[in-house]
């Protein structure tokens, strides 16, 4: 749970620069700094995927993911829900909830948010959520300067959220075998390579559509460690 409330508190202080500086933080600044991050993730991912002791595990789960993503259209269905309700909010309601909503989402609604979630409920590992925290503490400054103190209130859905998928993958990790965590680790760690190439705007990867491939690397996994030793 440790990553998750570094996440909320730095969502905290970046809201509170947000209302204390408004509209000072120039876009130049912002994009700097964010690249900055994007290369950090870049690092984080290419050190959880290195781990890998079955490559082929990787690569056959993330052809099954993304196939199992693509034909799920996830990545869509992310998009849609988030266009959805920020219409109803945006037609109906003020500029708190507004604010509240379209940064949860922001937060909630993402590949990095889980995949930092399991990673800190399967090893402990709280580097992919503290990065999250670094961008979500960034991106919060800018957010409450333009929207309003509702980004504040987003911190609960994260608390929420990210804290439920840790505590489960904690629960689950003891059904694991080691091979198993690691693979799944390694398949995550290449989602978070592709996060962080979009961040630096190399590319586009629909990591949404991947995500499936974390699952797969499980049982995937087990079978190749008893056809081919690691």
């Amino acid at each position: 749970m440790l990553g998750t409330i570094v996440n909320v508190c730095a969502i905290l202080v970046g809201a509170s620069l947000g209302l204390l500086f408004k509209k000072g933080i120039s876009e130049k600044v912002s994009s700097t700094v964010m690249q900055g991050i994007g290369l950090a993730v870049l690092l984080i991912g290419l050190s959880m995927a290195l781990q890998s002791k079955q490559i082929l595990a990787v690569i056959i789960s993330l052809a099954l993911g993304g196939l199992t993503g693509q034909l799920l259209n996830i990545e869509g269905g992310l998009d849609r829900l988030g266009k959805w309700l920020e219409d109803k909010v945006g037609g109906e309601t003020g500029q708190v909830a507004k604010a509240f909503v379209t940064s949860s989402l922001i937060y909630c609604v993402g590949a990095m948010s889980i995949l930092g979630a399991i990673e800190d409920g399967l090893n402990n590992n709280h580097q992919v959520l503290f990065a999250k925290a670094a961008l979500d503490g960034i991106s919060s400054v800018v957010f409450t300067a333009t929207l309003g103190i509702g980004v504040v209130f987003s911190v609960f859905p994260v608390l929420v959220y990210q804290g439920s998928i840790t505590l489960l993958a904690g629960q689950v990790k003891g059904l694991l075998s080691p091979e198993a965590v690691v693979e799944m680790t390694a398949t995550g760690g290449l989602l978070i390579v592709g996060i962080a190439l979009n961040m630096l705007n190399i590319t586009h990867i629909k990591v949404g559509n991947l995500l499936p491939a974390i699952f797969f690397a499980v049982p995937i996994a087990l079978l190749l460690s008893k056809i081919i030793p690691a």
